[in-house]
């Protein structure tokens, strides 16, 4: 029996992502102007109220689908408007949102553009059936996350517009999976990135002078990839862990030396590092600190970031909108596999505040976050749509 093969080019949601995508909202001299405009009107074509917070060149916009019963805790479905910038030769323009092959290429294909219009698409596909949800929706488009949203998502929960949402339950960004089943994400990994400033005394290069900071700075190297290579063996040993359960430490940059004949005064290491939500913060930094009185004097630490430990989203019996999210997904013939997210994303700041699941509907394709050539097929694209609905009517609806 012949499949008839659906050209999903000529989707009306498919032709709302190439126009989102052909919108630059890029850094590193991102500006928001183009992006809000593009999203008002969407919420304008579907008649809904939408609300703009903070300031203008780090806008919070808010689209709201009533509920029949406001007064009960509402959903949000939250998603940045920023991508990286491009680098690399790419097959397509990366802002032309060309298709090819049944793929959508360009930035933000996948981080993450596409939900941002399959929330826009499932709402609009919801209210055109004359649907309504027990529980009011947002949705929430906000500036900054891929540079660590400080300036975004972390000054909107501290506002009374975030308050006056009453969020009960949250969706916020996930990742790709190459297999048939979905990912879901209870909590991420800690971010913890630090310089390492070693000191000591300058001089001749052909001197063995004492207290250098070559010194210092080789054995603060050393013990934290004694402690990388402890973590990534742990990986390799057991195959039932993944990139999520484990801390990752990496050596971003290295700093220091005025000529090759000079002993510097100064290096510095700059380190990387995502804990696992098993780590004590405590007794890794007092790890820290030993090494760094270890290698002598004139050694200290500078945190750039030091997210504080936040717990994962209870994903059992006691999560109501949890089992309902999964039975609309399961009900649909697809699978849905939890893990704890590899990075960092908005959700550890709304964490804190309701419970949260990171989820993006993309099976059956690679994950491409920030790669040259980052691409969806449009198959996945449209499925997550249909999925979002399902998800909306499920959690909407809760007792």
């Amino acid at each position: 029996m012949s499949t008839v093969e659906i050209d999903y080019s000529k989707h009306a949601a498919v032709i709302n992502l190439q126009n989102y995508l052909r919108v630059k909202c890029v850094h590193p001299d991102v500006n928001y102007d183009d992006t809000i405009n593009f999203l008002t009107a969407q919420a304008t074509a579907m008649g809904l109220p939408q609300k703009h917070v903070l300031s203008p060149n780090n806008p919070v916009l808010l689209i709201t689908w009533e509920g029949l019963q406001p007064e009960l805790p509402s959903i949000l479905l939250n998603s940045h408007m920023d991508t990286v910038p491009v680098e690399g030769t790419w097959k397509h323009a990366p802002f032309a949102a060309e298709i090819e092959d049944g793929n959508i290429y360009g930035r933000g294909t996948q981080d993450m553009k596409s939900a941002s219009i399959q929330h826009l698409e499932a709402v609009r596909a919801l209210i055109a059936k004359g649907k309504r949800l027990k529980r009011t929706v947002h949705l929430s488009f906000v500036p900054d996350e891929e540079k660590g949203g400080e300036r975004g998502m972390r000054e909107f929960v501290k506002t009374e517009a975030f308050r006056s949402l009453n969020v009960g339950f949250a969706l916020d960004e996930g990742l790709a999976n190459a297999g048939e089943e979905y990912l879901v994400f209870s909590g991420e990994k800690t971010k913890w990135q630090m310089k390492i400033v070693c000191t000591g005394k300058a001089g001749h290069g052909s001197m063995f002078l004492p207290d250098n900071s070559g010194e210092k700075v080789r054995h603060i190297i050393n013990r934290f990839m004694e402690l990388r290579d402890k973590y990534r063996q742990q990986l390799v040993d057991d195959a039932s862990l993944t990139i999520g359960d484990v801390t990752t430490i990496n050596l971003t940059k290295l700093e220091g030396g005025v000529l090759t004949n000079i002993v510097p005064e100064k290096f510095t290491a700059t380190f990387d590092i995502r804990l696992a939500t098993t780590v004590n913060h405590e007794l890794f930094e007092n790890m820290i600190n030993r090494w760094c009185k270890e290698a002598g004097s004139g050694v200290t630490i500078e945190f750039e970031s030091k997210d504080p430990y936040t717990p994962p989203t209870r994903m059992d019996n006691s999560n109501a909108y949890w089992v309902a999210m999964k039975g609309s997904i399961e009900n649909m013939g697809i699978s849905i596999t939890q893990r704890t997210l590899p990075a960092t994303s908005d959700a550890r700041f709304l964490r804190s505040h309701c419970p949260v699941l990171n989820f993006t509907p993309m099976r059956r394709v690679p994950p491409m976050p920030h790669q040259t050539d980052e691409r969806l097929p449009l198959q996945v694209f449209v499925e997550g749509i249909q999925v979002y609905e399902n998800i909306l009517q499920a959690v909407g609806n809760v007792q």
